[in-house]
């Protein structure tokens, strides 16, 4: 069957074509189940289906453009990763104790993009417990990456990726901690934005049984996936803001506009490797290839500044304050034998595994402490952003790798240029933008050698998310972006 002229359309064409009557909402629903009853086998990135709901939506979308309504994602189907509560579905994160497990209610982001017309075609599949860049897990299966099946499509938000990488359509919805939302951009060839710390409202995403209630997952935030950076734009206003039940009885949400809009104006530097974790041939090159770029269309680029803070210390910071966090749901067992293995290792070992170890066995006082060097560290990117619109660095060290789901992560290797490297470790790029709590857009920027798609991280000043979000705009204008999977030239 020949593929649709809407299936890889962005959110912002399918908006319009669909006011100008060009296809209808129904249409475009109806295009993307049947993309997924076609390859979705191969793939498995959906793994809750709401088809039937989903047409009745897309039904009731079209009345209402009949009628003239407007809303900003208004007849455009789109995706949710697993982890959010839908009324009706299941939540489970991937843990078969939870597989009967059904929502009540919506998540808060999910009714703000319901509210403004969007039509949810399904769920996507996640790692147990949201803590691998792999998606699996022994409720849904195995998602495989699109451009090459025998490899993972990223994680926590795999399924995410993956399904917008097949046309599934335009929109969807991840989550971010240990770079869940910008690694599966980075290996499926797609876009993400992990916004500034706390800048949407999170409720009703929540692992079972746990209840709806508003909170903060310290480091933790959710935020779009698109194929296209304009996109992101689109379904960050709609998702941005206080939760109305909490902060939002006071307070409402006004960000600032990009610094720039044009490549002229912005001041960039740009980061393609560190020793605290080397990148490979192919992911240095396109960052060079990138900046290069950038440059001969006007962009200020520098390479090194004395102001970027010191990757190794935040990356061992990052490691304790994320364990720390982690180790608060670990079995009891868990945590027993990793505050054990914490207290014995040598004071002088400071790798990224001690760090973690030792975030694991963390106490409150210890937290605090490791909280105020956070707060420094904020102030050391302020100071950095006074000089500087945006830092470019990688995402992960290498393309899309095999699938590998040994149970021990510390104990599996990923291959940089031949050489081995812990996985785990593999945290410190994502931890870069993290930790501070700072905005980052995640851009596809081409592909490696073999095919496999490679891209970069946009990082922003604090709760300037428009500005990294206006450079991937740009960079995607002037230099092309998403290119779907030869799998799908049907």
């Amino acid at each position: 069957m020949a593929k649709s002229e809407w299936s890889f359309k962005s959110a912002v064409e399918l908006s319009a074509a669909l006011a100008a009557k060009k296809v209808s909402a129904v249409e475009l629903t109806q295009d993307a189940i049947d993309r997924i009853e076609r390859h979705d086998g191969k793939i498995n990135a959906i793994c809750v289906r709401d088809f039937d709901r989903a047409l009745d939506a897309a039904r009731e979308a079209d009345a209402a453009l009949a009628r003239g309504e407007r809303k900003p994602l208004l007849g455009l189907p789109m995706t949710v990763k697993e982890s959010y509560n839908i009324a009706g579905l299941p939540t489970t994160w991937g843990n078969p104790a939870h597989k009967d497990f059904v929502a009540r209610e919506d998540a808060l982001p999910v009714t703000r993009v319901k509210d403004a017309g969007t039509i949810v075609l399904g769920k996507t599949n996640v790692p147990l417990a949201l803590a691998d860049w792999q998606s699996y897990n022994d409720v849904y299966g195995t998602t495989n990456n699109p451009y090459d099946l025998g490899r993972t499509p990223g994680g926590s938000s795999g399924g995410s990726s993956a399904a917008l990488a097949a046309g599934y359509g335009p929109l969807s919805i991840g989550s971010d901690i240990g770079g869940s939302l910008r690694v599966p951009a980075f290996h499926c060839g797609v876009y993400a934005h992990k916004p500034t710390f706390n800048l949407l409202a999170m409720r009703g995403h929540v692992a079972p049984p746990a209840p709806p209630l508003p909170f903060e997952r310290d480091l933790s935030v959710i935020g779009p996936m698109a194929r296209s950076a304009a996109d992101l734009s689109l379904l960050l206003d709609v998702m941005a803001g206080p939760d109305p039940i909490e902060a939002g009885i006071a307070y409402k949400l006004e960000l600032p506009a990009a610094r720039h809009t044009a490549f002229k104006d912005f001041r960039v530097l740009v980061i393609d490797t560190d020793p605290v974790l080397p990148t490979d041939t192919a992911v240095r090159g396109t960052i060079n290839t990138l900046a290069d770029n950038l440059a001969k269309s006007g962009v200020k680029i520098e390479r090194s500044s004395p102001l970027l803070p010191d990757f190794a210390a935040s990356s061992r910071l990052y490691m304790r304050m994320l364990l720390s966090f982690l180790a608060a749901s670990f079995p009891p067992d868990v945590y027993a034998g990793a505050k054990a293995a914490a207290e014995a290792l040598p004071e002088g070992n400071n790798s990224l595994g001690a760090e973690r170890l030792r975030g694991i066995a963390l106490s409150h006082r210890d937290w605090v402490a490791a909280n105020a060097g956070r707060t420094r560290l904020r102030a050391q990117w302020r100071e950095l952003f006074k000089t500087y619109d945006a830092v470019i660095c990688p995402v992960m060290p290498t393309p899309a790798y095999p699938h590998d789901h040994s149970p021990d992560q510390e104990q599996r290797r990923i291959l940089i240029d031949g050489t081995a490297h812990v996985y785990t470790d593999q945290l410190a790029w994502p931890g870069i933008a993290t930790l501070p709590g700072l905005p980052a857009t995640a851009i596809p920027t081409g592909f490696a050698p073999d095919e496999l798609p490679v891209g970069v991280q946009i990082v922003g000043p604090w709760l300037e998310d428009r500005t990294p979000l206006k450079l991937a705009e740009l960079i995607e204008r002037e230099f092309g972006g998403f290119v779907p999977p030869k799998m799908f030239e049907d």
